[in-house]
Protein backbone atom coordinates (compact mmCIF):
# COMPACT_ATOMS: atom_id res chain seq x y z
CA UNK A 1 0.00 0.00 0.00
CA UNK A 2 1.80 3.60 -0.88
CA UNK A 3 0.42 5.96 1.52
CA UNK A 4 -2.17 4.12 3.42
CA UNK A 5 -5.56 5.40 5.20
CA UNK A 6 -6.08 4.76 8.46
CA UNK A 7 -9.17 5.19 10.25
CA UNK A 8 -8.77 5.58 14.20
CA UNK A 9 -11.92 5.49 16.18
CA UNK A 10 -11.63 7.44 19.35
CA UNK A 11 -9.82 10.95 20.07
CA UNK A 12 -8.34 10.45 23.37
CA UNK A 13 -4.49 8.71 24.64
CA UNK A 14 -4.52 5.96 21.80
CA UNK A 15 -5.78 7.16 19.08
CA UNK A 16 -4.14 10.69 19.20
CA UNK A 17 -0.91 8.36 20.24
CA UNK A 18 -1.36 6.16 16.68
CA UNK A 19 -2.26 8.79 14.71
CA UNK A 20 0.99 10.85 15.59
CA UNK A 21 2.81 8.09 15.24
CA UNK A 22 1.38 6.33 12.29
CA UNK A 23 1.81 9.85 10.50
CA UNK A 24 5.48 9.69 11.28
CA UNK A 25 5.97 6.69 9.34
CA UNK A 26 3.70 8.17 6.15
CA UNK A 27 0.30 6.58 6.26
CA UNK A 28 -3.04 9.19 6.62
CA UNK A 29 -4.87 9.01 9.67
CA UNK A 30 -8.22 9.93 10.04
CA UNK A 31 -9.56 10.12 13.37
CA UNK A 32 -13.40 9.91 14.76
CA UNK A 33 -14.44 10.87 17.78
CA UNK A 34 -18.25 10.75 18.88
CA UNK A 35 -17.34 13.97 21.04
CA UNK A 36 -17.94 17.65 19.32
CA UNK A 37 -13.94 18.27 20.63
CA UNK A 38 -11.02 17.00 22.77
CA UNK A 39 -12.44 15.62 26.10
CA UNK A 40 -10.74 17.66 29.46
CA UNK A 41 -11.11 17.46 32.50
CA UNK A 42 -10.88 13.77 33.54
CA UNK A 43 -8.37 12.13 36.53
CA UNK A 44 -5.00 11.45 37.53
CA UNK A 45 -3.12 9.10 35.40
CA UNK A 46 0.43 7.90 35.38
CA UNK A 47 3.38 7.12 32.55
CA UNK A 48 5.83 4.60 33.35
CA UNK A 49 8.72 2.74 32.50
CA UNK A 50 8.51 1.88 28.70
CA UNK A 51 5.85 4.58 27.95
CA UNK A 52 8.02 6.99 29.93
CA UNK A 53 10.88 6.00 26.48
CA UNK A 54 8.41 6.37 24.02
CA UNK A 55 7.20 10.04 25.45
CA UNK A 56 10.71 10.95 24.79
CA UNK A 57 11.00 9.93 21.39
CA UNK A 58 7.88 11.16 20.39
CA UNK A 59 9.04 15.07 21.84
CA UNK A 60 6.71 15.43 24.47
CA UNK A 61 8.04 13.97 27.95
CA UNK A 62 9.20 17.58 29.17
CA UNK A 63 5.75 18.90 28.33
CA UNK A 64 4.31 15.95 30.03
CA UNK A 65 6.84 16.58 33.30
CA UNK A 66 5.77 20.16 33.01
CA UNK A 67 2.22 19.80 33.25
CA UNK A 68 2.64 16.92 35.92
CA UNK A 69 0.22 16.88 39.44
CA UNK A 70 3.60 17.07 41.66
CA UNK A 71 1.40 15.48 44.16
CA UNK A 72 2.58 16.22 47.83
CA UNK A 73 0.45 13.37 50.33
CA UNK A 74 -2.65 12.04 51.09
CA UNK A 75 -4.20 12.43 54.64
CA UNK A 76 -6.40 9.65 55.47
CA UNK A 77 -9.66 11.13 57.98
CA UNK A 78 -12.57 9.46 59.63
CA UNK A 79 -16.50 10.49 59.67
CA UNK A 80 -15.72 13.67 62.16
CA UNK A 81 -12.97 14.91 59.01
CA UNK A 82 -10.09 13.98 62.04
CA UNK A 83 -6.76 13.32 60.38
CA UNK A 84 -5.59 10.26 61.69
CA UNK A 85 -2.46 9.10 59.55
CA UNK A 86 -0.91 11.06 56.65
CA UNK A 87 1.28 9.54 53.85
CA UNK A 88 4.02 11.99 52.20
CA UNK A 89 5.50 11.69 48.41
CA UNK A 90 8.56 12.15 50.46
CA UNK A 91 7.94 9.05 52.66
CA UNK A 92 8.24 6.44 49.26
CA UNK A 93 10.49 8.86 47.75
CA UNK A 94 8.22 9.35 45.18
CA UNK A 95 9.45 13.00 44.25
CA UNK A 96 12.36 10.74 42.89
CA UNK A 97 11.01 8.54 40.53
CA UNK A 98 11.11 8.71 36.87
CA UNK A 99 7.21 8.04 36.22
CA UNK A 100 5.34 10.77 35.82
CA UNK A 101 1.65 11.80 37.42
CA UNK A 102 -0.78 14.13 34.83
CA UNK A 103 -4.52 14.55 34.62
CA UNK A 104 -6.02 12.85 31.53
CA UNK A 105 -7.76 15.53 29.88
CA UNK A 106 -4.21 17.61 30.23
CA UNK A 107 -2.34 14.69 28.76
CA UNK A 108 -4.99 14.33 25.91
CA UNK A 109 -4.60 18.24 24.76
CA UNK A 110 -0.72 18.16 24.79
CA UNK A 111 -0.66 15.48 22.48
CA UNK A 112 -3.73 16.61 20.39
CA UNK A 113 -1.65 19.64 19.68
CA UNK A 114 1.53 17.47 18.62
CA UNK A 115 -0.52 15.67 16.33
CA UNK A 116 -1.96 17.71 14.04
CA UNK A 117 -0.10 18.26 10.48
CA UNK A 118 -0.93 15.32 8.00
CA UNK A 119 -3.99 14.00 10.75
CA UNK A 120 -7.63 14.52 10.00
CA UNK A 121 -10.03 15.05 12.42
CA UNK A 122 -13.66 14.02 12.64
CA UNK A 123 -15.74 15.36 15.55
CA UNK A 124 -19.12 15.03 16.87
CA UNK A 125 -19.78 11.56 14.33
CA UNK A 126 -19.54 8.12 14.93
CA UNK A 127 -19.53 4.83 12.85
CA UNK A 128 -22.59 2.59 12.42
CA UNK A 129 -21.28 -0.04 10.35
CA UNK A 130 -18.32 -1.64 9.24
CA UNK A 131 -17.44 -3.71 5.97
CA UNK A 132 -14.68 -5.97 5.10
CA UNK A 133 -13.52 -6.28 1.34
CA UNK A 134 -10.63 -8.09 0.48
CA UNK A 135 -9.04 -4.63 -0.25
CA UNK A 136 -10.35 -1.78 2.02
CA UNK A 137 -12.60 -1.11 4.83
CA UNK A 138 -16.29 0.43 3.88
CA UNK A 139 -17.02 2.64 7.26
CA UNK A 140 -20.47 3.69 7.82
CA UNK A 141 -20.70 6.66 9.36
CA UNK A 142 -24.07 8.21 11.85
CA UNK A 143 -23.58 11.83 9.87
CA UNK A 144 -21.31 11.73 7.64
CA UNK A 145 -20.92 10.17 3.76
CA UNK A 146 -19.49 6.45 4.43
CA UNK A 147 -15.99 6.03 3.37
CA UNK A 148 -13.51 3.07 2.36
CA UNK A 149 -10.31 2.65 4.37
CA UNK A 150 -7.03 0.60 4.00
CA UNK A 151 -7.26 -0.46 7.81
CA UNK A 152 -9.51 0.48 10.61
CA UNK A 153 -8.27 0.80 14.38
CA UNK A 154 -10.72 0.73 17.00
CA UNK A 155 -9.24 3.04 20.08
CA UNK A 156 -12.54 4.03 21.47
CA UNK A 157 -12.07 2.93 25.35
CA UNK A 158 -13.20 -0.12 27.01
CA UNK A 159 -16.55 0.12 25.50
CA UNK A 160 -15.58 0.22 22.18
CA UNK A 161 -17.88 0.87 19.40
CA UNK A 162 -15.53 -0.81 16.83
CA UNK A 163 -15.22 -3.82 19.02
CA UNK A 164 -18.78 -4.38 19.39
CA UNK A 165 -18.99 -4.02 15.57
CA UNK A 166 -16.61 -6.52 14.33
CA UNK A 167 -14.98 -8.87 16.99
CA UNK A 168 -18.79 -9.38 19.14
CA UNK A 169 -20.54 -8.22 22.28
CA UNK A 170 -19.14 -6.62 25.22
CA UNK A 171 -20.45 -9.17 27.33
CA UNK A 172 -18.01 -11.86 26.02
CA UNK A 173 -14.65 -9.42 26.79
CA UNK A 174 -15.16 -7.44 30.01
CA UNK A 175 -13.89 -9.15 33.01
CA UNK A 176 -15.20 -7.36 35.97
CA UNK A 177 -13.87 -6.50 39.56
CA UNK A 178 -17.22 -6.28 41.72
CA UNK A 179 -16.96 -2.52 41.75
CA UNK A 180 -17.43 0.55 40.27
CA UNK A 181 -16.16 4.15 40.32
CA UNK A 182 -16.98 7.29 39.44
CA UNK A 183 -14.55 10.76 39.16
CA UNK A 184 -16.17 14.28 39.14
CA UNK A 185 -14.79 18.16 39.60
CA UNK A 186 -16.11 19.63 42.61
CA UNK A 187 -15.43 23.08 44.32
CA UNK A 188 -12.22 23.30 46.34
CA UNK A 189 -14.17 23.20 49.42
CA UNK A 190 -11.56 21.83 51.31
CA UNK A 191 -8.71 24.30 50.45
CA UNK A 192 -6.68 21.28 48.97
CA UNK A 193 -3.01 22.47 47.59
CA UNK A 194 -1.62 19.39 45.81
CA UNK A 195 -3.00 16.92 48.61
CA UNK A 196 -5.88 14.30 48.87
CA UNK A 197 -8.29 13.40 51.62
CA UNK A 198 -9.14 9.55 51.78
CA UNK A 199 -12.34 8.61 53.70
CA UNK A 200 -12.79 4.89 53.63
CA UNK A 201 -15.98 2.66 55.07
CA UNK A 202 -16.39 -1.10 54.28
CA UNK A 203 -16.97 -1.40 50.49
CA UNK A 204 -16.74 2.20 50.00
CA UNK A 205 -14.07 4.81 49.23
CA UNK A 206 -14.30 8.78 48.82
CA UNK A 207 -11.45 10.62 47.78
CA UNK A 208 -10.79 14.18 46.95
CA UNK A 209 -7.58 15.86 45.69
CA UNK A 210 -6.33 19.03 43.74
CA UNK A 211 -3.51 18.92 41.67
CA UNK A 212 -0.78 21.93 40.73
CA UNK A 213 -2.60 24.61 39.44
CA UNK A 214 -5.63 23.48 39.63
CA UNK A 215 -8.53 25.99 41.48
CA UNK A 216 -11.11 22.87 41.21
CA UNK A 217 -10.72 19.48 43.24
CA UNK A 218 -11.65 16.08 42.16
CA UNK A 219 -14.09 13.50 43.58
CA UNK A 220 -13.69 9.88 43.40
CA UNK A 221 -16.07 7.41 44.65
CA UNK A 222 -15.23 3.64 44.76
CA UNK A 223 -17.52 0.84 46.19
CA UNK A 224 -17.96 -2.68 45.63
CA UNK A 225 -21.06 -4.24 44.31
CA UNK A 226 -22.50 -7.02 41.93
CA UNK A 227 -22.99 -5.67 38.66
CA UNK A 228 -25.71 -3.08 38.58
CA UNK A 229 -28.27 -2.69 35.43
CA UNK A 230 -28.42 0.60 33.82
CA UNK A 231 -27.66 2.82 30.64
CA UNK A 232 -24.30 3.79 30.08
CA UNK A 233 -25.46 7.02 28.53
CA UNK A 234 -28.06 7.73 31.59
CA UNK A 235 -26.41 10.01 33.72
CA UNK A 236 -29.09 10.91 35.98
CA UNK A 237 -29.45 7.11 36.85
CA UNK A 238 -25.73 6.78 37.45
CA UNK A 239 -25.95 9.21 39.89
CA UNK A 240 -29.32 7.87 41.58
CA UNK A 241 -27.15 5.05 41.90
CA UNK A 242 -24.09 7.03 43.86
CA UNK A 243 -26.51 8.56 46.12
CA UNK A 244 -28.22 5.25 46.86
CA UNK A 245 -24.62 3.73 48.05
CA UNK A 246 -22.92 6.86 50.06
CA UNK A 247 -26.17 8.22 50.90
CA UNK A 248 -25.89 7.21 54.32
CA UNK A 249 -22.20 8.39 54.35
CA UNK A 250 -20.39 10.86 56.86
CA UNK A 251 -17.19 13.58 56.51
CA UNK A 252 -18.19 15.74 53.28
CA UNK A 253 -19.86 13.19 51.43
CA UNK A 254 -23.35 14.93 51.36
CA UNK A 255 -21.66 18.08 50.16
CA UNK A 256 -19.91 16.33 47.70
CA UNK A 257 -23.12 14.38 46.74
CA UNK A 258 -24.80 17.77 46.25
CA UNK A 259 -21.86 19.34 44.30
CA UNK A 260 -21.83 16.17 41.96
CA UNK A 261 -25.46 17.42 40.49
CA UNK A 262 -23.83 20.50 39.14
CA UNK A 263 -20.53 19.22 37.97
CA UNK A 264 -19.86 19.44 34.23
CA UNK A 265 -17.97 16.02 33.82
CA UNK A 266 -19.91 13.05 35.82
CA UNK A 267 -17.98 9.76 35.14
CA UNK A 268 -19.37 6.51 36.05
CA UNK A 269 -18.53 2.85 35.31
CA UNK A 270 -17.91 -0.65 36.63
CA UNK A 271 -13.62 -1.94 37.15
CA UNK A 272 -13.12 -4.27 34.73
CA UNK A 273 -11.12 -5.52 32.28
CA UNK A 274 -10.82 -6.59 28.76
CA UNK A 275 -9.55 -9.71 27.67
CA UNK A 276 -9.40 -10.95 24.28
CA UNK A 277 -8.09 -13.88 22.37
CA UNK A 278 -7.17 -11.65 19.41
CA UNK A 279 -6.77 -7.89 19.00
CA UNK A 280 -7.39 -8.04 15.34
CA UNK A 281 -9.67 -9.44 12.80
CA UNK A 282 -9.23 -8.64 9.19
CA UNK A 283 -8.07 -5.14 8.17
CA UNK A 284 -9.54 -4.19 12.00
CA UNK A 285 -7.44 -3.65 15.25
CA UNK A 286 -7.93 -3.14 18.30
CA UNK A 287 -5.64 -0.13 20.79
CA UNK A 288 -5.63 0.37 24.25
CA UNK A 289 -8.66 -0.50 26.18
CA UNK A 290 -11.09 -1.36 23.60
CA UNK A 291 -8.49 -4.23 23.62
CA UNK A 292 -7.20 -4.70 26.90
CA UNK A 293 -8.14 -2.35 29.43
CA UNK A 294 -6.22 -3.19 32.40
CA UNK A 295 -8.64 -1.27 34.49
CA UNK A 296 -7.83 1.53 36.60
CA UNK A 297 -6.59 -0.57 39.52
CA UNK A 298 -3.40 -0.80 37.73
CA UNK A 299 -2.63 2.23 37.37
CA UNK A 300 -1.71 1.70 33.50
CA UNK A 301 -3.55 2.10 30.86
CA UNK A 302 -2.81 5.05 29.56
CA UNK A 303 1.04 3.65 29.65
CA UNK A 304 -0.42 1.10 27.70
CA UNK A 305 -2.40 2.81 25.45
CA UNK A 306 1.03 4.84 24.34
CA UNK A 307 3.27 2.19 24.14
CA UNK A 308 0.77 0.05 22.16
CA UNK A 309 0.09 2.93 19.70
CA UNK A 310 4.18 3.23 19.11
CA UNK A 311 4.29 -0.62 18.69
CA UNK A 312 1.06 -0.62 16.59
CA UNK A 313 2.16 2.12 14.15
CA UNK A 314 6.03 0.72 14.08
CA UNK A 315 5.08 -2.54 13.25
CA UNK A 316 3.11 -1.47 10.41
CA UNK A 317 5.46 0.77 8.98
CA UNK A 318 8.27 -2.22 9.52
CA UNK A 319 5.60 -4.47 7.88
CA UNK A 320 5.67 -2.36 4.32
CA UNK A 321 1.64 -2.35 4.66
CA UNK A 322 1.26 -6.12 5.36
CA UNK A 323 -1.32 -6.07 7.61
CA UNK A 324 -1.55 -9.20 8.61
CA UNK A 325 1.99 -9.35 9.76
CA UNK A 326 1.78 -5.99 10.75
CA UNK A 327 -0.94 -6.93 13.20
CA UNK A 328 0.45 -10.63 14.32
CA UNK A 329 3.96 -8.76 15.44
CA UNK A 330 2.19 -6.27 17.29
CA UNK A 331 0.17 -8.84 19.26
CA UNK A 332 3.81 -10.97 19.93
CA UNK A 333 5.42 -8.02 20.81
CA UNK A 334 2.30 -6.43 23.29
CA UNK A 335 0.76 -9.80 24.84
CA UNK A 336 3.18 -10.43 27.68
CA UNK A 337 3.32 -6.81 28.67
CA UNK A 338 -0.50 -6.67 28.96
CA UNK A 339 -1.17 -9.63 30.48
CA UNK A 340 1.42 -8.13 33.07
CA UNK A 341 -0.36 -4.85 33.91
CA UNK A 342 -3.71 -6.85 34.16
CA UNK A 343 -2.78 -9.10 36.68
CA UNK A 344 -1.15 -6.08 38.54
CA UNK A 345 -4.45 -4.68 38.26
CA UNK A 346 -6.29 -7.80 39.55
CA UNK A 347 -3.81 -7.46 42.24
CA UNK A 348 -4.11 -4.00 43.56
CA UNK A 349 -8.15 -4.01 43.37
CA UNK A 350 -7.64 -6.33 46.53
CA UNK A 351 -6.87 -3.47 48.59
CA UNK A 352 -8.21 -0.75 47.14
CA UNK A 353 -11.61 -1.68 48.47
CA UNK A 354 -11.84 -2.87 52.23
CA UNK A 355 -15.07 -5.15 52.61
CA UNK A 356 -14.77 -5.60 55.74
CA UNK A 357 -14.90 -3.97 59.24
CA UNK A 358 -11.96 -6.22 60.47
CA UNK A 359 -10.05 -5.30 57.15
CA UNK A 360 -10.35 -2.14 57.64
CA UNK A 361 -9.23 -2.11 61.21
CA UNK A 362 -6.32 -3.68 59.83
CA UNK A 363 -6.18 -1.47 57.05
CA UNK A 364 -6.31 1.65 59.85
CA UNK A 365 -3.25 0.05 61.91
CA UNK A 366 -1.07 -0.30 59.11
CA UNK A 367 -1.38 3.28 57.74
CA UNK A 368 -1.38 4.62 61.47
CA UNK A 369 2.08 2.73 61.75
CA UNK A 370 2.99 3.42 58.34
CA UNK A 371 4.82 6.59 58.99
CA UNK A 372 6.78 5.45 61.72
CA UNK A 373 8.50 2.26 61.06
CA UNK A 374 11.95 1.74 60.93
CA UNK A 375 13.82 3.58 57.21
CA UNK A 376 15.07 -0.24 57.01
CA UNK A 377 11.96 -1.82 57.13
CA UNK A 378 9.79 1.13 55.47
CA UNK A 379 12.65 0.64 52.32
CA UNK A 380 12.11 -2.82 52.11
CA UNK A 381 8.22 -2.20 52.28
CA UNK A 382 8.67 0.10 49.35
CA UNK A 383 11.38 -1.64 47.31
CA UNK A 384 9.06 -4.39 46.58
CA UNK A 385 6.46 -2.68 46.03
CA UNK A 386 7.96 -0.18 43.67
CA UNK A 387 9.35 -3.72 42.07
CA UNK A 388 6.54 -5.09 41.13
CA UNK A 389 5.10 -1.78 39.49
CA UNK A 390 8.63 -1.86 37.55
CA UNK A 391 8.20 -5.77 36.53
CA UNK A 392 5.00 -4.77 35.27
CA UNK A 393 5.72 -0.95 33.10
CA UNK A 394 8.54 -2.39 31.36
CA UNK A 395 7.66 -5.70 30.22
CA UNK A 396 8.00 -5.11 26.70
CA UNK A 397 10.78 -4.16 24.55
CA UNK A 398 10.83 -0.89 22.54
CA UNK A 399 12.50 -0.60 19.35
CA UNK A 400 13.66 2.15 17.24
CA UNK A 401 11.17 1.67 14.24
CA UNK A 402 12.37 4.97 12.79
CA UNK A 403 14.74 2.74 11.53
CA UNK A 404 12.59 -0.33 10.48
CA UNK A 405 13.20 -2.08 6.99
CA UNK A 406 12.07 -5.15 5.19
CA UNK A 407 14.65 -7.46 4.36
CA UNK A 408 13.42 -10.98 2.22
CA UNK A 409 9.95 -10.08 3.40
CA UNK A 410 10.77 -10.11 7.02
CA UNK A 411 10.77 -6.95 9.62
CA UNK A 412 14.16 -5.91 10.73
CA UNK A 413 14.47 -3.65 13.35
CA UNK A 414 17.08 -1.97 15.54
CA UNK A 415 16.60 -2.42 19.50
CA UNK A 416 16.65 0.92 21.24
Amino acid sequence: MKNPTVLISGASVAGLSVAYWLRKHGFRPTVIERAPAIREGGYKVDLRGAAIEVASRMGILEAIRGACTDMQGASFVDATGKTFATVSAELFGLHESADVEIMRGTLARLLFERAQDGIEYVFGDSITAIVQGPERVCVVFEKGEPRDFDLVIGADGMHSNVRSLVFGEESEFIRDFGAYVSIFTVPNHLDLDRSERVYVSPGKTANVYSTRGDNEARALFLFASEPVAHDRRDLGAQKRILRDVFGGEAWEIPRLLEAMERTPDFYFDRVAQIQIDRWSNGRVVLLGDAGYAPSLASGQGSSQAVVGAYVLAGELAAADGDHVRAFENYERVMRGYVNENQELGREAIKHMIVRSKEGLWVQTLMLRVLPHLPQMALGWFYSRLKRRVEQAANAVTIEDYASAHTRDGAATRCAS
